[in-house]
């Protein structure tokens, strides 16, 4: 799966909560690849894909000045015409996919 197949779908709880649409995707590189750990949604996430009010704070699993969801990988159930995620926030460990 290529990371611009992410951007833009609808995120939703598995008892079907609206999170909002991929703005922006979290990963780390690990050796050569990329793996993903997060999904940024929300209604100001989409000034984050382009990098305004970053403050420069880089960890994936934390926002940044806006007020907009960082989902973790973890969480992510299934990846279709919508992106399913867990209902529970238990998992805060990042569990990424690599991407090619």
């Amino acid at each position: 799966m290529r990371l611009s197949q992410l951007l833009n779908r609808e995120v939703v709880t598995e008892s079907g909560r609206t999170l909002g649409h991929v703005h922006d995707i979290r990963g780390q590189i690990v050796g050569q690849r990329l793996t993903v750990t997060g999904l940024v949604a929300g209604e100001l996430g989409l000034l984050e894909r382009y990098g305004i009010g970053t403050n420069g704070r880089a960890d994936p699993s934390q926002p940044k000045a806006h007020s907009h969801e960082i989902i973790l990988w973890a969480r992510v159930v299934h990846v279709g015409t919508q992106i399913i995620v867990r209902d529970a926030e238990a998992e805060t460990s990042p569990r990424g996919t690599s991407v090619e």
